[in-house]
């Protein structure tokens, strides 16, 4: 039996600016990864995302970024392993103070977009990541890249880690994602990424942009919600997954935490 947890990117609106589309992802999916403030969301959106995914189940994390709402947190940044250490520990205090005061109890941190890149290359950046997390709840789980430096750090540190691969994004021969900045970094047509997660779910495999099959551990499955077509992408995403088998479940019950 194969069993992965599908994640999702969401409660990142702010102001009076919406993105994604929250509450019908929150139906999909079996985790939550929320925005902290620093690349997205605000404290009203934080509050409200946090109430959504408590009401339908959903496990939480904390998605904490880099501080560029401008740029959502997608740019690198020259930033220092102590700065880095100080933005998680920020980020996650943050969230998990709505998380409490709903009656809620935080199960993970995924780093956002560069600060997760970034990571996956970086060991000194990772080990300061791993550490703000183990030092503010070392029973929390970090997501990071499948084979990335942040998984290494992860467990060298004592965490306990998920291997994250993406439903909606196309690989490099060193396992990285393809950078957004090329065409063909994202896979919209719903069969198309069906076909990549078997492989790597059940093979352990990804055909790479360079032709190259690259191993890779799939735990879990990550969908964004900001697209145009994100909805029917995640439902189509989630039906076939069942349809073939997948058994979908937050990793910290699958963990027995």
């Amino acid at each position: 039996m194969y069993v992965v947890d599908l994640n999702c990117d969401l409660g990142e609106s702010f102001g009076a600016y919406k993105q994604g589309n929250d509450e019908e992802m929150l139906s999909l999916v079996t985790s939550v990864n929320i925005a902290c403030g620093f690349h997205a969301g605000d404290p009203g959106t934080m509050r409200k995302t946090v109430k959504s995914a408590l009401e339908k189940k959903v496990a939480i994390g904390a998605h904490p970024g880099l501080p560029d709402l401008i740029g959502f947190g997608r740019r690198n940044m020259e930033i220092s392993p102590q700065e880095a250490y100080d933005m998680v520990v920020y980020q996650i205090g943050a969230l998990n103070g709505f998380v409490q005061a709903e009656g809620g109890v935080m199960r993970h941190v995924k780093p956002h977009g560069a600060l997760y890149n970034m990571a996956a290359r970086n060991a000194k950046l990772a080990e300061a990541i791993a550490e703000a997390v183990y030092q503010v709840n070392p029973q929390l789980i970090l997501y990071g890249l499948s084979g990335s430096e942040l998984i290494r750090a992860g467990a060298k540190r004592g965490l306990l880690t998920a291997s994250e691969v993406f439903a909606d994004r196309t690989y490099q021969s060193d396992g990285s994602l393809t950078p957004r900045s090329q065409p063909d970094a994202l896979i919209s047509e719903p069969s198309t990424a069906v076909k990549q997660i078997m492989n790597m779910v059940k093979a352990g495999t990804v055909r790479s942009q360079q032709g190259t099959e690259v191993p890779i551990l799939a735990e879990t499955i990550c969908i964004h919600g900001d697209g145009k077509h994100a909805v029917e992408f995640a439902r189509g995403i989630r039906d076939m997954l069942q349809a073939e088998g997948i058994t979908l479940v937050p990793v910290h019950d699958n963990r027995n935490i």
